[in-house]
């Protein structure tokens, strides 16, 4: 459970999707836009009510900021506020200019910031190993160590194989994400992996730490590689970078250290302690990718960085689907997916070389 970045991301819980309403609303149209943004709204709230419900101790904390790595951003961000102020009373939100950026962040490096008290964040090993343990007592068994390797529908039922055996079933959800191509390589174009790289700090030490994200808020900022921190229970900078590679590289802490320094130049005499990844599974949209294979199987995949919430709405809506009432499950099957360009082998480079083209407009 809380297999790679399932377990291993930044615990940050955001507001809507990867693109903005006003695009969705050009993109989808007003009706399909609003009905995505009440979903997105109910998985903010269904994060925190597993959490109370089920007493699972993740460090959950209110306060999400956007920092903005440029002014264009920030008058993007001011602009996206006020819409979803005015068209879907969305009062969570408050622009903070470069000085109040500076006194909640403890770094000058920002021109402006968005601060969301209805986002958050928290540990998501402590998470996702305890919604494994309020399904248990739910009556679920989990099979940790019974690899799927392969998924056949037949007419009457589902067949799931094992290396030891295989399970038979009416129906199945495929809820695999990055990985959701290995059994199924019809999906295996919507989806390309990123992995998400995060490193720890030593426990800053008292006399520093007050000055290093004194909000204790979770922050990402506006570029397409973005960096993305959190403090932790235990006074620990949790600092992340995003990059993709056909595999992690050897020094995680090498890479992300001199992107922390950075932000937080008061750290140099601070030692990274830990660096690990997950690998992230994301779409050509960055929209969520739900949708059917034939009658017996539904599948939700490609959170884009998104999932710690959106994953768990989107259990929700396959539950519901598979229960016979599909109708909140299509609100995200409608949305139109594209595939990947490139086929099997060029794919994940064609990835590669689009992040670094990300790069460069991230430096414009």
């Amino acid at each position: 459970m809380g297999f790679g970045a399932s377990g291993r991301n930044g615990g940050q819980i955001h507001t809507g999707l990867r693109k903005e309403q006003t695009e969705l609303e050009k993109w989808l149209g007003p009706i399909h836009a609003r009905e995505l943004w009440s979903l997105t709204e109910e998985a903010k709230r269904l994060v925190f009510e597993l959490v109370e419900r089920h007493s699972i101790d993740c460090q959950l904390a209110r306060g999400l900021v956007i920092a903005a790595h440029n002014h264009r951003a920030a008058r993007a961000l001011a602009m996206d506020a006020e819409h979803l102020a005015k068209s879907y009373a969305y009062a969570s939100l408050r622009m903070l200019g470069s000085e109040e950026t500076r006194a909640a962040l403890g770094t000058g490096i920002y021109p402006a910031s968005r601060f969301d008290t209805g986002g958050g964040h928290l540990h998501p090993l402590r998470f996702v190993q305890g919604l494994a343990t309020a399904a248990e007592r739910a009556g679920a068994t989990i099979f940790e160590h019974s690899s799927a390797v392969e998924l056949q529908s037949t007419t009457g039922s589902v067949v799931v194989r094992t290396p030891a055996g295989r399970v038979t079933a009416d129906q199945a959800v495929l809820a695999t994400d990055a990985f959701s191509g290995t059994l199924a390589p019809e999906l295996a174009p919507f989806i390309a992996h990123v992995e998400s790289f995060v490193t720890a700090t030593a426990p800053i030490p008292p006399d520093i730490a007050p000055a290093v994200l004194p909000s204790n808020a979770a922050v990402a900022d506006t570029r397409h590689v973005l960096d993305y921190y959190r403090k932790s229970t235990d006074g620990r900078l949790l600092f992340a970078g995003r990059e993709s590679y056909f595999r992690p590289p050897r020094d995680i802490v090498a890479l992300v250290r001199p992107r922390m320094l950075k932000v937080y130049p008061q750290l140099t005499s601070v030692p990274t302690e830990y660096g690990w990844s997950g690998t992230v599974g994301i779409t050509r949209t960055r929209m969520p990718h739900f949708g059917q294979l034939g009658p017996r199987v539904r599948f939700a995949h490609g959170y884009s960085g998104q999932g710690v919430a959106l994953a768990c709405l989107g259990g929700k809506l396959l539950a519901e689907a598979a229960s016979g009432d599909s109708a909140r499950f299509d609100v995200f099957a409608r949305v139109p997916a594209k595939a990947f360009p490139g086929g099997a082998y060029l794919r994940q480079p064609l990835v590669v070389a689009a992040l670094l083209a990300f790069k460069v407009l991230d430096a414009l």
